[in-house]
């Protein structure tokens, strides 16, 4: 069973969620919070594998409480879907950094979410690849002001580098071993013995690497 936490200030939307969410018999609402703090204290309480966490909240925002899930040793499981109203939200990218492992459209189907859900649970796919695709390419030209420093992917094999920076087009290990003829079980493990290396959470995590030192660039197909 899956167990998530909606973090969201409007009741309403809980609400929705709530609903939406019911529908599977995998995943489990257990807990509403109106702040990110909120959240993180109760994910301390019920032990909770899935935040789906609102970027703009009073008091402590969706940001800032990725930025301490993923900084607490206690939370390494839980992992943060973040909700945003608009696909270029300015904000995706940095939550993407802080330590989130996806995001998903407000106005998404309700299956849709279901798939996100169980997705983030298992850290193995981005979500709508999509709109990964095209959100991360565009949001990465914005957000990501700081210098590239390639030193980090010294640790990684060329065929690592390769799969990587097929990873950060978002595609999955089927697509990646079709690519590179390979099975996607070889495809799978490179992307692990990857994530290791660079001590990344999950994907996402190693898409933010990637085009943080400069492996791919916005719009590398």
């Amino acid at each position: 069973m899956i167990r998530v936490i909606l973090a969201d200030d409007q009741a309403l939307v809980r609400a929705g969620f709530s609903v939406l969410l019911a529908r599977a018999d995998d995943i489990e609402v257990v807990g509403e919070a109106g702040d990110g703090q909120a959240a993180i204290d109760l994910a301390r309480t019920v032990g909770a594998d899935v935040v789906l966490m609102d970027i703009r909240m009073p008091g402590v925002d969706g940001l800032e409480a990725t930025r301490r899930i993923a900084a607490a040793p206690d939370l390494s499981r839980l992992r943060v879907l973040i909700l945003t109203t608009f696909e270029a939200d300015e904000y995706v990218f940095e939550a993407l950094r802080a330590g989130a492992s996806g995001f998903l459209v407000k106005d998404t189907e309700p299956d849709s979410l279901i798939d996100a859900v169980r997705v983030v649970a298992r850290g193995d796919a981005l979500l709508s690849p999509s709109v990964t695709r095209r959100l991360i390419a565009s949001i990465a030209g914005r957000g990501a002001g700081r210098p590239l420093d390639a030193a980090p992917l010294s640790v990684l094999t060329d065929r690592e580098r390769e799969v990587l920076a097929l990873v950060a087009t978002g595609m999955t290990n089927e697509e990646i071993g079709a690519a590179l003829y390979m099975s996607p079980l070889t495809a799978k493990t490179h992307v692990s013995r990857s994530m290791a290396k660079l001590n990344a959470r999950d994907r996402t995590q190693l898409v933010v690497i990637a085009y943080e030192t400069g492996l791919v660039t916005p719009g590398h197909r």
